[in-house]
């Protein structure tokens, strides 16, 4: 694989109501989360056909994200960030994965604009 046929997915800002957090009052309520995505994949043979069925499906991929995230309920975003980079690294041919989930409405002691985690994940140089 050259330079020119790596690709990265950019999916920034989906947004996904759930219940995720450690205090009773988030786990009640709810909240507005922002999922980001990049998704490094060998876009060589999407590129050559220009053929949808070769390429990393963004909406697909935002789509399957957005129902693991509002499915279950964690305490930590990390836990929720580590299930939503196993699922792309396992569902999809990604060479590599970086998984950003915000909360912007997060109950702090100070204002701040989001609190979040990022995440990275790699293929395993065994695994095709």
């Amino acid at each position: 694989m050259s330079g020119a046929e790596r690709a990265r997915i950019i999916v920034s800002g989906l947004e996904v109501f759930a219940y995720h957090g450690c205090t009773p009052e988030e786990r009640e309520r709810g909240q507005r989360f922002l999922v980001d995505l990049e998704v490094d994949y060998d876009a060589g043979r999407a590129a050559e056909s220009d053929d949808l069925g070769k390429a990393l499906d963004y909406d697909r991929l935002a789509a399957e994200v957005h129902e693991l995230a509002s499915r279950e309920r964690y305490d930590l975003l990390e836990t929720l960030a580590n299930r939503i980079g196993a699922h792309i690294m396992g569902s999809t041919a990604a060479l590599g994965a970086m998984v950003r989930v915000r909360k912007p409405e997060a109950p702090m002691s100070r204002e701040v604009g989001w609190v979040g985690v990022e995440m990275f994940f790699a293929r395993d140089e065994g695994r095709g």
